[in-house]
């Protein structure tokens, strides 16, 4: 570290503690919760994840801000002020140097010229879409709703616009359900590169604007960093968790979310804690005594607990999980990026397919442009999903695990992608392989079992869990049809299995599903 920059530092030291915000004068012991059964201190082993989400099993995201703007993928804020990064060089070339223009500078940005949110909830919605989850807060520190205290926030800047609050009553008359995202816990440590300066080129020594005290609201005050950009340092500051806190009881109130997506552990021991407590209790109000909202969160551990609902960040579980879980992922880059590759439609509903027979829920994030409107391929891709969701949904609603999730080759342990809070199955997707006709994957509804094929065999799909000898169900087959055939199926059972003709023609591209009943 440079003198100047050392300077800089111990200078900037004490601002943290002595930042003004709603609520400062509260010790940690004492922090304002709504009145109910729950409290930091107590337990929510009572929790019990209501049936709307268990039925739910699909949702779409939009994590979109003023990032979205830039168009250049993921973490921008961060990585502009990282020097040689690519994100750097973009904003370099396109915008000039960050200590002249800043990501504060990009915000104007952020018009949200085409934002049409009840047309995009209606098509969210017609591609099976139960719960729509608005993004509130992204690590940027930018409020996308009428934050009352935090001046940099949509209604105030970008597209001046209460992005959350048109979200929300948009998919509530549509009839969905209606989830917010929150990721600013982590932006403490993760956004101390706007406080560095280039080490060498014409700018080396200058520092970037975030240095500036008169935005230190968006970009923090100096403090010592913490070792990782995504984690819980035990750096940050009590002044940092209370404005934290507020401002997501801020959003709690205001919004009255079903589902609130934590991006990581429940934060901050006690003012996470007391977080679930506020949310849990506010919905006991808002549901005339019935606790009908989700929290999500990243640690197996608290969830286990009641806590929260375990959410997988892009990557499946090994097996039937005891509690319904969420895995959120995204077609592309979270934020939009322009010339991304984005998943097929396979991808997706194998994916969707697999978390549903493991008890889980899928969440998609569509990363929308600055505009606010899908470019032509996310739209095709909706357009796919919207399809076969139409042949096939009935056995994805309202449907639980079977006895095994399936079969097939496509069975074996998921192997970890990284982990995060004693969870490995996050970040795991990237190492799945297409699903194919010989993989069967299973969900049951009223008796019901569906059995998804998931690719077309040319001349027969056999379920060998249903041989009567040796398989899981040893009750008689009496019918089997094919969802969106008309046609009846040619089938046996045999020692071998349930052998299933396959059809002339299929009714979808994708996944198909035989609809089985027995005796």
């Amino acid at each position: 570290m440079t003198t100047s920059r050392r300077s800089f530092f111990k200078a900037a030291a004490g601002l943290a503690a002595a930042r003004a915000v709603r609520g400062a004068g509260l010790p940690a012991s004492d922090i304002p919760i709504a009145s109910g059964p729950y409290s930091p201190d107590g337990s929510f082993e009572s929790f019990q994840c209501p049936e709307w989400f268990r039925d739910a099993k699909f949702g779409i995201w939009a994590h979109w801000g003023p990032s979205s703007a830039i168009g250049d993928g993921d973490w921008y804020a961060r990585n502009m002020y990282m020097e040689g990064s690519p994100q750097y060089e973009y904003h370099l070339k396109t915008y000039g140097h960050p200590s002249k223009f800043g990501y504060k500078d990009t915000i104007p940005l952020w018009k949200a010229e085409a934002f049409a949110p009840a047309a995009l909830i209606q098509r969210y919605s017609a591609a099976g879409a139960k719960y729509f989850v608005s993004m509130g807060v992204h690590c940027d520190n930018f409020d996308l709703w009428n934050s009352r205290g935090h001046r940099w926030n949509s209604v105030k800047m970008g597209p001046k616009r209460d992005i959350v609050g048109e979200w929300r009553q948009a998919a509530r008359e549509a009839g969905l359900r209606f989830g917010v995202s929150e990721h600013v816990w982590a932006s403490y440590n993760w956004w101390t590169t706007n406080k560095g300066a280039d080490k060498q080129g014409q700018y080396a020594g200058v520092h970037y604007d975030g240095t500036d005290l008169a935005n230190y609201d968006l970009y923090f005050p100096p403090h010592a960093p913490g070792g990782e950009p995504w984690a819980e340092q035990g750096n940050e500051s009590e002044a940092w968790k209370r404005e934290w806190f507020l401002r997501a009881q801020d959003l709690i109130d205001q919004h009255q979310p079903d589902l609130y997506y934590e991006d990581g552990p429940i934060p901050f021991g006690r003012w996470g804690r007391s977080l679930v407590a506020h949310y849990y209790n506010q919905s006991l109000r808002w549901h005339k005594g019935s606790l009908d909202v989700v929290y999500t969160a990243k640690q197996r551990s608290e969830c286990v607990t009641g806590a929260c609902t375990l959410d997988v960040e892009r990557g499946v579980v090994d097996d039937i999980e005891l509690h319904p879980f969420q895995t959120d992922t995204c077609i592309g880059d979270w934020h939009y990026k322009r010339g991304a590759t984005y998943k097929r439609p396979k991808t997706v509903l194998d994916l969707l397919v697999d978390v549903v027979s493991r008890n889980g829920n899928l969440l998609l994030n569509i990363p929308l442009p600055a505009s606010g409107m899908p470019d032509d391929e996310e739209l095709r891709i909706l357009d796919d999903i919207t399809a076969w969701m139409k042949v096939n949904s009935e056995g994805i609603y309202a449907t639980r695990p079977w006895k095994v999730y399936g079969e097939g080759p496509g069975i074996k342990k998921t192997e970890s992608g990284g982990g995060m809070n004693g969870t490995p199955e996050h970040f795991n997707e990237n190492k799945r392989t297409d699903l194919t006709g010989a993989d069967i994957r299973f969900t049951t509804k009223g008796g019901v079992l569906y059995a998804f094929a998931m690719g077309h065999n040319a001349t027969e799909t056999r379920i060998v869990s249903l041989a009567p000898s040796h398989g899981l169900e040893h009750r008689k087959v009496s019918h089997v049809e094919l969802l969106g055939l008309p046609e009846r199926l040619r089938w046996k059972q045999t020692d071998d299995g349930l052998i299933i003709a396959s059809p002339s023609t299929w009714p979808s591209e994708h996944a198909v599903t035989f609809k089985i009943q027995f005796a």
